[in-house]
C-alpha cells in the first residue's frame, strides 16, 4: 500500500460515496443546496441529473449525512436499483423506511406507509425517498412515484422523492405520457464535470480529507495531464490519481511526474501509447556511394441577504474544513 509512503492516513482516491470527500465545486454546492432545500422546505419532488461519474451518489449520501440527526426527524429511504415491479418497489420502500406490514395487500401497504408519513409530520419532520439511478426507472414506476407524490396536507408535502439519475432522465420526463409528473417536479439541478481550476483544488482537498500534510505529490503540470485524461469527471480523477500513487510507491518516486499519470491513463484507456520513433539504420555505403549520399538518404527516410438554512449547513462544512487544516 501506499499510504505510509505518501504520508497519508486514509486512501484519498477511492469510488466510494464518502462524504467526507466531497468537494464542493460550484455545480455541486448548487445541487446540494437544491437538494437540501427541497427536503427542508417539504417541496416534493427534486431531480438531480449529471452524466456519469461526476458525483451523484455521493451527493445522495451526503444529504443522508446530514438529514440523519434524529433531532430533526427525518426518516429518510434509500433505492439504489430501481430496476422492480411496482409491488417490489412498494415492498423495498417500507423496508428501507421501515414500516412494519405483515399484509401483502397494496392498499393495506399504502395505508401503513401513509401512517408513517402523518406520524413523521406530527413529529415536526418529514420522509424523504431517494431514487439512485433514476434514468433506469420504467414508465409504470415514475407514475407509481407521481401517485405516490399526492400524498400531503394543506400545508406541506409528506413525502419528499429526489429523483437522481444520468441526463437520459431529462429525456424521459419529455415523454408525453410523463407531463404531469414533469409539472410535479419542484427543483432541478444539474452536475457537470470540474473544470482544470476545480480538478486541482478537488485534488488537494481529497488528499487533505485523507490525512496529507505536507506539499501535494501531484505537481500543477501532472494535473493537467489528470485533468486532459479524465476530462474532470471526478471518478476518473480519482481512478487516473490512485493508479498514480500506487505506481509512484512502486518506483518509489514521491513527486508524481507527467510520465506516470500518461502511463495511468493508457492502462486506464484514458489516453493511447505515443507510438515508439524506430530510427532507421543508415545504409552502408555501396561502392561507388559517398558517404554524404547515404546520410542524406537515411536522413530523408526519418440570491438575498438573509441566510438560509441550507447556506448556513454550507458554510458550517467549510469552516470546520478551514479549521481542521488550520489544526493541522
Amino acid at each position: 500500500m501506499y499510504l505510509t509512503f505518501f504520508q497519508l492516513k486514509d486512501q484519498p482516491f477511492r469510488l466510494t460515496p464518502d462524504p467526507r470527500f466531497l468537494h464542493l465545486a460550484e455545480p455541486h454546492q448548487a445541487a446540494l443546496t437544491t437538494l437540501l432545500e427541497g427536503i427542508f422546505y417539504r417541496k416534493g419532488l427534486v431531480m438531480i441529473t449529471g452524466p456519469i461519474g461526476t458525483g451523484k451518489t455521493t451527493l445522495v449520501h451526503t444529504a443522508l449525512h446530514f438529514i440523519s440527526d434524529k433531532k430533526m426527524g427525518i426518516k429518510s429511504a434509500l433505492l439504489f436499483n430501481p430496476v422492480l415491479t411496482r409491488d417490489e418497489f412498494l415492498e423495498m420502500m417500507l423496508e428501507e423506511f421501515e414500516v412494519s406490514c405483515p399484509s401483502a395487500s397494496k392498499p393495506r401497504r399504502l395505508m401503513a406507509l401513509h401512517q408513517m408519513l402523518l406520524e413523521a409530520q406530527r413529529r415536526g419532520g418529514t420522509a424523504v425517498l431517494f431514487i439512485d439511478e433514476a434514468h433506469l426507472l420504467s414508465t409504470e414506476l415514475l407514475e407509481e412515484i407521481r401517485l405516490l407524490g399526492n400524498a400531503d396536507t394543506h400545508q406541506e408535502k409528506l413525502l419528499q422523492i429526489i429523483l437522481c439519475g444520468q441526463p437520459e432522465l431529462l429525456a424521459m420526463m419529455n415523454r408525453r405520457e410523463l407531463s404531469a409528473l414533469q409539472q410535479r417536479i419542484a427543483a432541478r439541478a444539474h452536475l457537470r464535470p470540474l473544470s482544470l481550476a476545480e480538478t486541482r483544488a478537488y485534488v488537494a482537498e481529497r488528499l487533505h480529507a485523507a490525512g496529507l500534510q505536507g506539499p501535494s505529490p501531484f505537481p500543477p503540470s501532472t494535473l493537467e495531464v489528470v485533468f486532459r485524461c479524465s476530462e474532470g469527471v471526478p471518478r476518473l480523477i480519482n481512478l487516473v490519481c490512485d493508479g498514480c500513487l500506487a505506481l509512484g510507491f512502486r518506483t518509489q518516486r514521491r513527486m508524481i511526474q507527467q510520465d506516470i499519470a500518461e502511463e495511468v491513463a493508457v492502462s486506464l484507456g484514458l489516453a493511447q501509447r505515443a507510438p515508439a520513433v524506430v530510427e532507421k539504420p543508415v545504409p552502408a555505403t555501396l561502392p561507388g556511394t559517398s558517404a554524404t549520399a547515404a546520410a542524406a538518404a537515411a536522413g530523408a527516410s526519418s440570491g438575498g441577504d438573509q441566510k438560509s438554512v441550507v447556506d448556513i449547513l454550507i458554510e458550517a462544512m467549510k469552516q470546520n474544513r478551514a479549521t481542521t487544516r488550520g489544526v493541522d
